[in-house]
């Protein structure tokens, strides 16, 4: 019977699966990373409240109905494209790009519409946009 041994147990930690862990952590947090973007116009968040604000005497209206279709003031774009848009704003608006603007758009108007109508205000460098609502409804009682 041997009880002292002359040979000596060499100990090994295997890390190859905590090699496995760090990656899986490094990719979780860079795949929830937030990435800063910035933007170009700052856009006033809509607020649905009981009392209607009127806009201002110099304020831009642009309308987006429900087909997409746009309208600046009240007059009709003929044309749905994006530089159609700007030429018609950049007319009524003329050099004053300070000018507060309002986009009015229909409840079932395709989104896109109402992002090239933002992105062309955005190009010609309006900074003050607000996106108008309409206050919400109650549910009627007694349905």
């Amino acid at each position: 019977m041997r009880i002292g041994s002359s040979r000596s147990d060499d100990f090994e930690i295997n890390v190859v699966s905590l090699i496995d862990v760090l990656l899986t952590l490094l990719m979780f947090f860079v795949l929830t990373t937030t990435f800063v973007q910035q933007g170009r116009l700052k856009v006033s968040l809509p607020q649905a409240s009981d009392q209607a604000s009127a806009p201002a005497a110099d304020t831009l209206v642009i309308v987006v109905d429900r087909e997409g279709h746009f309208f600046v003031g009240d007059n009709r774009v003929l044309g749905d494209d994006e530089a159609t848009l700007q030429r018609a704003i950049a007319a009524a608006a003329g050099s004053d790009r300070e000018r507060p603007v309002v986009l009015r758009a229909d409840g079932q108007t395709p989104h896109q519409a109402v992002v090239t109508a933002m992105d062309a205000l955005g190009r010609l460098g309006f900074t003050h946009l607000s996106i108008a609502t309409a206050p919400a409804t109650a549910p009627a009682a007694g349905g």
